[in-house]
């Protein structure tokens, strides 16, 4: 996914030759002379396990799995998951992180078919399955996703034919739970059908994966073109695709969508994969990407409509990634509450205009353009870090209700059920 780029960069580096005339091709020049006259990497037995080991001054490089691995010494004294320094029962560490000596090294280090065992100066003897240690390197990191996902325009998604969930089945079982929990996390979005078009329905729908998170407009709330609040939304004006609360400085996590009443024309939602539009322009302009992921904006809301007076502001880039995959998790793209930009200097500023040209291109071709009908009975679930949302205008007297989940909860639902998130 976003470590596609990186993907050259991830390969494990050759290993240098057993034949002590030759030296280690991927070795800078100024360490070959240093490591020259350190150890000889250890095997275990047999050889053919491709298992290897070497001590240096400060850290423990390990070959396993095809991959290279480099152990700072601190770092595998912290880790260690003896029963002194980590408790199994509750998952967390015993162990006085700031107690350990940062200069401290293994007095004896040794490697079986399965198993890393270190003894400490002290006595205390850690052990790592090697398989452990690959998984939570970080040179295994970097080559992993930490949430799978499958980016989709109109025709891969309507071509996957992802199935609703049913009220019940989603209420009522694990299994129909799982399943609408393993289509949001794949897609960022989720039906379920035969919803009783309440708000008092759609707000048990909604507390089956996650507490209701209270922001400044409630906890449910009716949506009305009354102009009630100080936003477009409450309007019959068409919006264009974006995400909400881009001005909290951590933007709600999932959106949920009722539609319990239209009488009138139009009014269908707009959908389109952020993820989807971000990974074109990555392979497009990598340049471009990582501009918008680290370029700082501010987002802002000013409401002073009858009682509500609110003036909030968030910052943050519009691509937001891990920076040891460049894996994207979070994308801020509202056009209509960026806040005056005054956190770029000049010589950037017009590149980041390009940049974001370029990105809005991707998300308005009509290709990536999902548009929906909600009406009573259907839920609507949507990934507010990914999958962004619009309608076009409508006619007549319109209501939805709805909520905003916390994303923790939710991916605490779906890991409870064995799925990755």
């Amino acid at each position: 996914m976003w470590c596609r780029r990186l993907a050259c960069l991830l390969e494990a580096p050759r290993w240098p030759s057993r034949s002590p005339r030759r030296r280690s091709p991927w070795l800078p020049q100024d360490r070959r002379t240093i490591l020259a006259a350190a150890p000889r990497w250890h095997h275990t037995a047999p050889e053919s396990l491709k298992c290897a080991w070497q001590l240096h001054g400060d850290h423990l490089e390990l070959r396993y799995a095809d991959t290279l691995m480099r152990f700072d010494f601190v770092w595998l004294r912290d880790h260690c998951r003896s029963a002194s320094c980590y408790n199994a029962k509750t998952n967390q560490r015993s162990l006085d992180t700031a107690s350990v000596d940062l200069g401290i090294k293994p007095k004896a280090v040794r490697v079986d078919e399965t198993t890393l065992f270190l003894t400490w100066p002290d006595g205390h003897v850690t052990r790592y399955g090697l398989e452990w240690l690959v998984k939570n390197s970080y040179e295994g990191q970097k080559q992993q996703v930490m949430h799978p996902r499958i980016l989709w325009n109109a025709e891969i998604y309507r071509q996957a034919q992802v199935p609703s969930i049913d009220c019940r089945s989603f209420l009522e079982t694990d299994e129909g739970l799982k399943e609408f929990l393993q289509n949001f996390l794949l897609y960022g979005i989720a039906f379920v059908e035969n919803v009783a078009p309440t708000k008092e329905d759609t707000e048990i729908l909604a507390e089956r994966i996650s507490l209701i998170r209270e922001t400044i407009y409630g906890r449910m709330w009716y949506f009305t073109s009354d102009f009630s609040r100080g936003d477009t939304a409450y309007t019959k004006l068409a919006l264009d695709r974006h995400t909400d609360t881009t001005y909290f400085q951590e933007p709600c996590g999932i959106q949920v969508f009722h539609c319990l009443k239209h009488e009138g024309t139009g009014g269908r939602t707009l959908l389109v994969d952020g993820f989807y539009a971000a990974e074109q322009v990555l392979r497009q302009a990598p340049d471009q990407f990582e501009l918008l992921s680290k370029v700082p904006l501010k987002h802002e809301y000013v409401e002073n409509v009858g009682d509500c007076h609110n003036h909030m502001i968030g910052v943050g880039p519009v691509l937001n990634v891990y920076p040891w995959n460049n894996e994207l998790y979070l994308i801020r793209y509202n056009n209509y509450d960026r806040a005056v930009i005054n956190t770029v200097p000049y010589d950037v500023v017009h590149r980041w205009y390009a940049a974001h040209r370029t990105l809005t291109a991707e998300l308005r071709r009509p290709e990536n353009e999902l548009w929906v009908k909600l009406k009573p009975g259907k839920a609507l679930f949507i990934d507010n870090w990914r999958v962004l949302h619009g309608r076009e205008a409508f006619t007549g007297y319109r209501q939805l209700c709805g909520c905003y989940l916390t994303r923790d909860d939710v991916l605490n639902a779906a890991r409870v059920l064995g799925l990755q998130a």
